[in-house]
């Protein structure tokens, strides 16, 4: 295992103290909660790639500096860089943008509108509605 010191959430809270300030200031200075804070610094989450921007700035050390020994975090922004794939490959999207083409082109009047309502509800929600249903359907 890894010295602590190398954990980013170890970082953050050194630049944190060597500063002076309270986990609360520093979640004022980046406008998230204190609890942000606390879990950053307890290395049970990361901050978005945003506000490691910030963090960097703040406390002027390189985004190198923070994630540099972390693993962990490396491989939680490699994932990330994944998830934007993903997103890209969504078939909602795909079968939006389908039932928005047949209600221009086959349907006309009260039906081309709705069609296009349903494809855009479905590009907006697809993803978030198939989530819910295997979240219920995993209880």
């Amino acid at each position: 295992m890894e010295p602590q010191a190398n954990y980013f959430g170890d970082k953050l809270k050194k630049c944190r103290e060597e500063r002076g300030w309270s986990q609360e200031k520093l979640a004022n200075e980046l406008h998230v909660s204190r609890q942000a804070v606390y879990k950053w610094e307890a290395n049970k989450g990361y901050p978005d790639i945003q506000n490691l921007i910030r963090i960097s700035d703040l406390f002027g050390i390189t985004i190198d500096e923070l994630i540099r020994g972390d693993k962990k975090m490396q491989e939680t922004i490699s994932i990330d860089e994944g998830e934007l794939f993903d997103q890209l490959s969504d078939p909602g999207f795909y079968l939006g943008i389908l039932l928005i083409f047949i209600g221009i082109f086959i349907f006309d009047g009260p039906l081309t509108n709705t069609f296009s309502l349903i494809g855009l509800l479905t590009i907006v929600f697809f993803t978030d509605t198939v989530q819910s249903l295997k979240t219920l359907f995993k209880k």
